[in-house]
């Protein structure tokens, strides 16, 4: 068997999970990290090259004969990575810049919808806040207010009452919080339901979705306080029976590939569908056009597949001679530790204790996003810490693995949500 030499880009928690997969590849044979972290480094061989200089990131995966590049953030492919490595001779599992403005602008996106027939909610885009105003006020109340551009997953505001979307406005197009992600907003139909995701394979040409996921946005136990990027998730979701996903199908993903094609988007990456649960059937919320995060943390254990292969099909656009998807039975449950204050800050450098602890409890991993290490000792760097991961027979199994492997962590000022599928289990 050729071994492949594979370059991951990223330095999160959801690429220590794609790194943690991609080592049981046995066709892998050196895996390079880009930027990297400690958590990171310690699976794979730093590269020696940022990802900002395209240009030598792609001469550095030339000289090192790297056979495969899998892009874990948004941000490199909304700068077009892809496009710079693919036009090098370098396949890539991840979509060029074209593709990648289904999550690099909210308006984009929603506008790529209403072409293509795809369920979801009525929106308008606006940069300026009299117009935006006017809008939300003919939707009526609750209504949702979004950066246009990448926000790290906290552009995105409820508003109540006119109040709210005043201060949702300012912030966005007036004091600039998002920065130039939020030079423009989208202003969308509010949506009542039950959010779920659906990862997607892509080559291009064929879509093949991952197991389910439901991910818990809201900080705060009862999903109460702001958004965050992701305060836990869990594979399968149970809200996404069978049923429910042939509808998906039909609704969402067969007209967005439908609209890929038709437009010569060569997407060949991971197209995210983050959906809602709707009385009138199930209707996007956004496209994330990579693995999220921390739905990656949830779903990867689950795979009872050789990641490395279909990374590499997808790349390089063979996707439909590859086998079905197989998934191991029961369910997977990720639950994060942040620090404190997150997500307003992210808050000072602590100390981080018990690790190798929570490593030894049976059936869990855990997935580093937001650690260092000096010497032998492991620090909290803010944000979003740790991913504690626990899989099991059942959802109840799964998440009693995951906290008490996350039990024996400790941090000042750390915080984690005690009710991470809390619906799931509702559900009996």
């Amino acid at each position: 068997m050729q071994k492949l030499d594979v370059l991951l880009i990223g330095s999160g928690g959801r690429e220590h999970a794609l790194a943690w997969k991609l080592l049981q590849s046995p066709r892998l044979g050196t895996l390079y990290t880009a930027p990297g972290s400690a958590a990171l480094d310690s699976l794979g061989k730093p590269l020696g090259c940022g990802v900002d200089d395209q240009a030598a990131l792609a001469a550095a995966c030339r000289e090192r004969g790297i056979g495969l590049v899998v892009v874990g953030p948004e941000a490199p492919l909304a700068a077009g990575v892809a496009d710079v490595l693919r036009a090098a001779g370098v396949p890539v599992f991840g979509p060029g810049k074209a593709g990648a403005r289904l999550e690099a602008s909210k308006s984009f996106a929603k506008e790529f919808m209403l072409r293509h027939g795809v369920a979801t909610a009525r929106a308008e885009s606006f940069g300026d806040a009299a117009s935006a105003r006017a809008f939300a006020r003919g939707l009526g109340f609750p209504v949702v207010i979004k950066a246009d551009g990448l926000a790290a997953g906290k552009g995105v505001t409820v508003c109540e009452d006119q109040a709210a979307v005043d201060r949702a406005l300012s912030d966005s197009l007036e004091q600039k919080v998002f920065g130039a992600a939020g030079a423009s907003v989208l202003v969308e139909e509010f949506m009542a339901g039950e959010e779920a995701s659906l990862l997607c394979f892509c080559d291009g040409k064929v879509l093949r979705p991952m197991a389910s996921a439901q991910d818990h946005k809201r900080v705060g136990e009862g999903d109460t306080g702001p958004n965050t990027g992701g305060m836990g998730a869990y594979s399968p979701a149970p809200a996404l029976d069978a049923g429910t996903l042939n509808q998906v199908w039909e609704r969402v993903l067969a007209p967005s590939l439908s609209g890929l094609v038709s437009e010569g988007l060569d997407f060949r990456g991971c197209l995210y569908v983050g959906l809602m649960l709707t009385p009138m059937g199930p209707r996007v919320v956004e496209y994330n056009v990579r693995f999220g995060d921390p739905e990656t943390q949830a779903v990867v254990p689950r795979m009872d597949f050789d990641l490395l292969e279909t990374l590499l099909a997808c790349a390089e656009g063979r996707l439909a001679a590859q086998p079905p998807l197989a998934w191991k039975p029961g369910a997977c449950a990720a639950v994060v530790w942040a620090s404190k204050g997150y997500p307003a800050s992210t808050g000072p450098v602590q100390e981080l204790r018990g690790l190798d602890e929570a490593s030894a409890v049976p059936d869990t991993v855990v997935f580093h996003s937001g650690t260092a290490r000096q010497g032998g000792a492991w620090s909290a760097k803010g944000g979003r810490v740790l991913a504690v991961t626990g899989w099991g027979t059942d959802l109840r199994a799964a998440l009693d693995n995951a906290y008490l492997a996350g039990a024996r962590i400790q941090f000042e000022g750390m915080h984690f949500r005690r009710d991470i599928g809390h619906r799931a289990l509702a559900r009996g």
